[in-house]
């Protein structure tokens, strides 16, 4: 007598289909969950830099970077370390010259005490900028030279290589959701060009104004 295969029934077929979509649901649910801690992380960093910024010039009546007395106010900096004290943060924001102010910066902040990190100029990282949640630098300037937006003036502060989906969560969060106008505006990672629309699978330098 020839014995009947068996095979699944359609609770069961109907039991696996609900734990795959549960599984899948609670992928996509940790991914948002991520993106949103990235978000908000970058939304942190510029409040925390705007926070130093406004402190160090309460403390010192100076901008940090652009301070010409530093050597005077801490014992780790020469005045090779000093700023020239125009007013102007010069330099572009992830640039990798020591003697920048954009990277000054951060060296007067950390000898400060209101960003962590090394202190001694010996040590290459007391220059160097922070990073972003994708890998990009995080850093400031207010040259008008910079490589940056057309209509971004004044002080502000760069995020590198930042993907399209975060900077269009970031526009409709905060601004006006185009990459050439407003507080937030952008340039393409590679080749600096204009941005008015994101591409969601672009990188982008985004430019948040002060």
């Amino acid at each position: 007598m020839k014995q009947q295969q068996s095979g699944f029934t359609l609770v069961e077929i109907a039991i696996v289909l609900v734990i795959i979509g549960l599984l899948i649901g609670g992928v996509l649910k940790g991914q948002e969950i991520i993106t949103n801690a990235r978000v908000v992380n970058i939304e942190n960093s510029f409040s925390g830099i705007s926070a130093a910024i406004f402190s160090y010039q309460d403390r010192y009546r100076a901008l940090p970077g652009d301070d010409s007395k530093a050597d005077t106010r801490f014992t780790s900096i020469t005045s090779t370390e000093n700023g020239n004290g125009n007013g102007i943060i010069a330099g572009q924001f992830k640039s990798t010259t020591n003697t920048d102010e954009s990277r000054l910066f951060w060296l007067h902040l950390r000898n400060a005490g209101l960003v962590p990190g090394a202190i001694n100029p010996s040590d290459a990282n007391a220059f160097e900028q922070p990073t972003n949640p994708y890998g990009g630098k995080v850093g400031i300037s207010s040259d008008a030279t910079a490589t940056k937006p057309t209509d971004v003036s004044g002080m502000y502060v760069g995020f590198a290589v930042i993907p399209g989906k975060i900077a269009q969560i970031l526009e409709t969060r905060s601004d006006d959701t185009q990459g050439d106008t407003g507080s937030i505006q952008a340039l393409t990672n590679t080749g600096n060009n204009a941005v008015t629309t994101y591409n969601p699978v672009e990188i982008y330098d985004l430019f948040l104004t002060l």
